[in-house]
């Protein structure tokens, strides 16, 4: 008897130790942290090269690069922080999610990534910028900004403090890039153990109006930050441009309302530094003033979103998590810093429609590497699907480049990424178009937006605006008239009916844009 309960005994002691040794050798799902800024364009990253790229302050970002892959060609499908933040987590291109325009709100009940995620055995997490105007869905835990957020002392509203129009929460002292840091980290720290964790880490930085903490305050003390190539463009006069844009100018009117009176500095216009003056100044002694506050503040703003990422990764580093952990960087969209006078965004051109992107993996993702591939930010929600071993819905329309970053790109990839651009104003008319490789061809219909309010629409003088980005990389003439693309234009025409059919944007039901394509669509 005493023999058989010794031989049991080795026997579920074996059976043990061998299900413990297949539990260690069972793939563990990784964790991912997705970090993102608002209107950090890539030519302030550093690793984009670029007229900036030796006064940022980048060595997180740098590290990051070194460590993983960066994204040469990821694109926004609609440069305007609500409908970015919208397509990031539904999957859906604006047109499908109904969140065109900055005035959009994403319904709880709405689908998104986050709860298949968390179907999925995830832990889901946002800190920070939301955007999104109701109540976020599909998190275990979220600690937000009301609306845009301010940079100090902000409001976060943390689950189970929602109220109505985006009330409640509490006031938490400091700067808020350094807030949602500690806030990330907390989270991590305490998070279920048992689980992989998806955490959205969102700041409010670069977005306007570009405030620092107090660290960064002499930043660029007493030196001249160079100006883009195009920041003398002389309008549409000369580069036969569809459109005016929004000019440096127009923030130095703002600058210098938010100066006049303390009482003008609601949120969106507490600038740094203020009061600021061009008393005396000639046009463009006035512009280069304005542009050196501008680049200056955007820079120590950036600094401190740097020092923060160094931060979550040093974190993951010391608690063992880097290996399994996914790590990404990346902004809602491009932003101008003075190329063809400008700043903002929303524009089909390149500093507006890029979104940086840098990803890290070690277990999967070469280092040092880059890809040239067309990605959109629809594709984020089939990548986080993809690493997490969970069916893609079918509802939502982005494709998975994870093979992509390990080199293996598809030879069905995308030729081209499908933009528009919904909200409308005289100088930055909607307009749809699709990006290439090469080749940019964008369809300017100006408003006609009428399910967002917009009375019918003053139409542009000019329609098109073709560019070939080898031979004019900085998109300073529209080739649409010249002879030598004439068989290209013609192509890609086919190509902008295609993508609108297959995506499902076709302005059905707008007589207006449907009357204006008709009319103009073979000008």
């Amino acid at each position: 008897m005493l023999k058989k309960l010794k031989f049991y005994s080795i026997l579920v002691i074996g059976l043990c130790l061998f299900s413990s040794f297949k539990d260690d050798k069972k793939p563990q799902k990784p964790n991912i942290l997705f970090i993102m800024a608002d209107d950090h364009t890539s030519q302030s990253w550093g690793i984009y090269g670029g007229f900036l790229k030796d006064y940022v302050k980048v060595d997180n970002i740098t590290r990051l690069a070194n460590e993983g892959c960066v994204l040469d060609n990821c694109l926004v499908s609609n440069s305007i922080c609500v409908p970015s933040r919208a397509s990031i987590v539904t999957g859906q291109y604006s047109h499908i999610n109904g969140i065109k325009t900055l005035g959009g709100g994403l319904n709880p009940e709405v689908d998104n990534i986050q709860k298949h995620l968390q179907n999925g055995g995830y832990q889901t997490s946002l800190i920070g910028k939301w955007h999104l105007k109701q109540e976020p869905s599909g998190f275990d835990y979220y600690s937000v900004f009301p609306g845009q957020g301010v940079y100090f002392d902000p409001t976060m509203i943390s689950k189970g403090d929602w109220q109505p129009n985006e009330k409640g929460g509490k006031v938490h002292k400091g700067f808020s890039s350094d807030i949602v840091t500690d806030k990330s980290i907390e989270w991590i720290e305490n998070r279920d153990k048992s689980k992989p964790f998806m955490m959205m880490t969102h700041f409010k930085a670069t977005h306007e109006p570009f405030d620092y903490p107090e660290r960064f305050k002499d930043l660029y003390n007493d030196i001249d930050i160079p100006v883009p190539p195009t920041f003398w463009d002389n309008g549409p006069e000369t580069t036969n441009r569809p459109l005016k844009g929004q000019s440096i100018d127009e923030l130095q009117r703002r600058m210098l309302y938010a100066s006049e009176d303390p009482s003008h500095w609601v949120h969106h216009l507490m600038y740094p530094g203020l009061p600021f003056s061009v008393d005396g100044l000639a046009w463009k002694e006035a512009r280069m003033k304005t542009y050196q506050k501008f680049i200056k503040d955007y820079m120590r703003c950036a600094a401190a979103i740097d020092d923060n990422i160094g931060r979550l990764l040093d974190y993951l580093d010391k608690n063992g998590l880097a290996e399994n952990t996914i790590v990404i960087y990346t902004s809602d969209q491009g932003y101008f810093l003075g190329e063809h006078g400008w700043f903002d965004k929303r524009l089909i051109y390149e500093e507006s429609i890029r979104m940086p992107f840098v990803i890290r993996y070690p277990k999967e993702i070469p280092a040092k590497t880059r890809n040239k591939d067309l990605i959109e930010n629809v594709d984020f929600s089939a990548l986080f699907a993809d690493y997490a071993g969970i069916p893609y819905p079918t509802s939502m329309q982005g494709v998975s480049f994870r093979e992509n970053l390990k080199g293996n790109t598809p030879k069905n990839w995308r030729k081209y990424g499908y933009y528009r651009y919904w909200e409308s104003s005289k100088d930055r008319p909607g307009h749809f178009g699709i990006r290439g490789s090469r080749y940019k061809l964008a369809f300017y219909y100006g408003n006609g937006l009428k399910e967002n309010g917009y009375k019918p629409g003053e139409e542009p003088t000019l329609y098109w605006d073709f560019h070939d980005l080898q031979e004019d990389p900085l998109e300073v003439h529209n080739g649409y008239k010249d002879k030598k693309y004439q068989s290209i234009i013609t192509q890609m025409k086919k190509e902008i009916i295609r993508q609108r059919k297959l995506l499902g944007d076709t302005d059905e039901g707008n007589d207006e844009i449907l009357a204006i394509i008709a009319k103009h669509w073979n000008d």
